[in-house]
């Protein structure tokens, strides 16, 4: 692991790491802030999975988490959205929604995608490995969160490991991509034609297929651009009525799809995190 940069923030470390990724074939950059603490203690950790055409950069610099993480005693562990370089493939017309930019947090079956594209297994199991040896991580103290195309790997990825987190929630996250273009676009050119093979990346399938979290917390904007064809929170509220899933949701008046949007609340997320992960203001 190669330290790319730290800088000192609220009495805490930013810092941008990069690594040879052995499931994706690339190296793959990531950003961790480790807030001020006691030698030899351990900290929670929350992940947080970014949209399409995103990096590990955007919430790191536009976010504005890092003063409520060094108050709740947080670690912010922010990975990319897809794997990166030479030999990696692309969309083939160049499209926002699929191939760089848009891994959309699964193991692709399909070539020639599934040579790199294997962001489950990078983000589950891989990086997961890497903070626990290299940073103060309390891995009993888990959680997860993430924004649109990153809100529905968060939420398929809790709902499929519910002993590892204790906690998620999400920014205008896509709740049922088999139901939308995006998701039919990607898990068609990532996982195949087999809408049954979807339903392990879908949250509200996963829901309807018995898969339970203790509750979810999501935002957002009623004048998002994409909240109609592409998000459908009316479904994934649906699909936790009928399952008995407590949900929170905030339909935040006049706020769009941007860091905007995301940093203005993300303070009231990290609270919510840290009341489930026994953390608290120091």
């Amino acid at each position: 692991m190669e330290q790319v940069s730290a800088n000192l923030a609220f009495g805490g470390v930013q810092g941008v790491y990069k690594h040879a990724s052995a499931a994706t074939g690339t190296d793959m950059t990531f950003s961790v802030y480790v807030p001020l603490h006691a030698d030899g203690a351990k900290l929670p950790v929350v992940w947080y999975l970014s949209g399409l055409t995103c990096t590990h950069a955007n919430v790191t610099e536009k976010g504005e988490f890092r003063r409520a993480c060094a108050e709740l005693g947080l670690i912010f562990v922010a990975p990319d959205t897809s794997p990166r370089g030479e030999g990696v493939p692309d969309d083939a017309a160049a499209a926002y929604d699929f191939g760089l930019g848009a891994g959309f947090y699964v193991d692709a079956t399909q070539p020639p995608f599934d040579r790199h594209y294997r962001m489950w297994s990078y983000v589950t199991e891989e990086l997961p490995a890497l903070i626990a040896g290299n940073f103060p991580a309390d891995m009993s103290r888990q959680s997860i969160m993430g924004h649109s195309m990153g809100g529905h790997g968060a939420l398929t990825i809790a709902l499929r490991h519910p002993d590892r987190f204790k906690a998620v929630s999400a920014f205008s996250p896509i709740v049922a991509p088999g139901q939308v273009p995006w998701g039919e676009k990607a898990l068609a050119g990532y996982l195949g034609d087999d809408r049954s093979a979807w339903r392990r990346h879908d949250a509200v399938a996963l829901i309807e297929d018995g898969a339970r979290v203790p509750g979810l917390l999501v935002d957002q904007g009623t004048a998002d651009q994409f909240l109609e064809q592409q998000l459908r929170p009316e479904l994934l509220k649906a699909a936790c009525e009928a399952a008995a899933i407590p949900l929170t949701l905030n339909m935040r008046e006049g706020y769009d799809h941007s860091y905007y949007f995301i940093s203005t609340f993300m303070a009231d997320h990290l609270r919510w995190h840290a009341g489930r992960l026994g953390a608290g203001t120091r």
